[in-house]
């Protein structure tokens, strides 16, 4: 793992997942069902949990939403899936927890919004759900966002900029503003009584460089664990590299306790895209482990094959699909690093480099490709079925270094699951 000093922070028990205090950082999403339709929103977070989502948020917007909460909660604790589940309140919140104390009780945490929680009546809706949070004993995030901002807090501090001998650009009052948000918010909550082991803070915003400059002050200002990442990314590459770019920056500092990628999908598109970025940035840094690694070369002229590219993909899959079973039954198996490569300029090298790897032959090259297991050469594979026999030399392999003596039989019943 990467020697990445995390900044301290107080540590928030969001169900049974720790969050901040030196916990691994968590990796989250949020669902975008209609939450009064049961039925989706328990398949959508069970979807999202089993592609890694450790916790998973929804919309309480309205009556409906509320009451489907509990039956929402219900539904996953009778399929085995304890998964902590958020509340995102905005506008109403107030009125929907007083309400309907059941939904309160079957969340594990409550989003609030300070931008969002009323007008005149903005502190006095915002302490309403804090109040409701200390008695069902549920932390909260306290989720600024500059695409809801404060209005009465900014027009303060533009006011108050205004008079100044050399006056910040707009651009800079918004930014402190954000910052003046949080700590603000959470004082009141404290003020109010909740415990500071009950509070994170998140200052969400669309840009990278806003986003790192806001954290990174945050971050020496208040205690609190801090939620992570890039609101409205936006949709494909943009939203990927934008996200990924962010949170690399911050990670890499220690700022973040537990993330999420926004991406905006296609349409019908997997949501669970967005865990499998937020997992891949931190194994990328180092940070934790969750699918064994596939390391493959970008192709070139010295092969007109595409058959490593699809046996590396194939692979890849096979890996994603097999981890929810594995990752019970051969502790460590994340940590396994898998070589596909197309020619031999690197192929040997770093199939030797990795775990286990495969360098098949490019372009006039003889038709061989040999497989090598810890830095040696394990043997060489020929014919039409190398794809398959290498997928059954890894199985042996994952049984063999990361398996109790009974794990046959655990691989076989993962085989038959899937």
């Amino acid at each position: 793992m990467a020697d990445i000093k995390r900044r301290d922070s107080i540590q928030v028990m969001v169900g049974d997942v720790p969050v901040g205090g030196g916990a691994p950082v968590v990796v989250q999403s949020m669902t975008n069902t209609t939450t009064s339709n049961v039925e989706a929103t328990v398949d959508q977070i069970k979807h999202l949990h089993r592609a890694g989502s450790e916790i998973v948020r929804i919309t309480v917007n309205n009556d409906e939403a509320a009451q489907a909460v509990p039956h929402i909660k219900e539904q996953l604790l009778e399929d085995d899936v304890n998964v902590p589940i958020v509340g995102d309140f905005h506008y109403n919140g107030h009125k929907l927890l007083v309400d309907y104390p059941e939904a309160a009780k079957a969340l594990s945490k409550f989003r609030i919004n300070p931008g969002n929680t009323g007008t005149k009546t903005r502190d006095e809706n915002f302490c309403t759900i804090v109040e409701q949070a200390i008695k069902h004993d549920k932390p909260v995030r306290i989720g600024v966002n500059w695409g809801s901002l404060d209005q009465k807090l900014l027009a303060q501090k533009m006011d108050a900029n205004n008079e100044l001998e050399n006056p910040k650009s707009s651009k800079q009052v918004m930014l402190d503003t954000m910052v003046e948000s949080a700590r603000r918010s959470a004082e009141l909550a404290e003020n109010v009584g909740l415990a500071s082991n009950k509070i994170i803070i998140s200052c969400k915003m669309s840009h990278v460089q806003d986003v790192v400059h806001v954290y990174e002050r945050i971050a020496k200002m208040l205690d609190y664990p801090l939620h992570v990442g890039l609101t409205e990314a936006g949709m494909g590459m943009k939203g990927t590299v934008a996200s990924t770019a962010a949170l690399s920056v911050l990670l890499q500092q220690g700022i973040g306790d537990t993330i999420r990628v926004s991406l905006t999908p296609k349409p019908g598109g997997d949501r669970a895209e967005e865990v499998r970025i937020c997992q891949q940035v931190l194994q990328s840094l180092g940070i934790r482990n969750f699918v064994p690694q596939v390391t493959a070369c970008p192709g070139c002229g010295r092969t007109e094959s595409t058959y490593f590219q699809e046996l590396a993909e194939e692979i890849q899959e096979y890996l994603r699909e097999m981890m929810p079973i594995w990752r019970d039954v051969y502790p460590g198996v994340e940590e396994m690093n898998v070589a596909v490569m197309g020619c031999v300029v690197n192929g040997p090298g770093e199939s030797r480099n990795a775990d286990i790897g495969i360098s098949l032959p490019g372009t006039f090259e003889e038709p061989k490709a040999p497989v090598y297991m810890d830095g040696e050469h394990y043997k060489t594979l020929r014919g039409d079925n190398i794809g398959e026999e290498f997928r059954n030399i890894l199985d042996d392999y994952v049984v063999n270094n990361y398996g109790s003596s009974n794990g046959e039989e655990k691989q076989q019943t993962a085989h038959q699951s899937t």
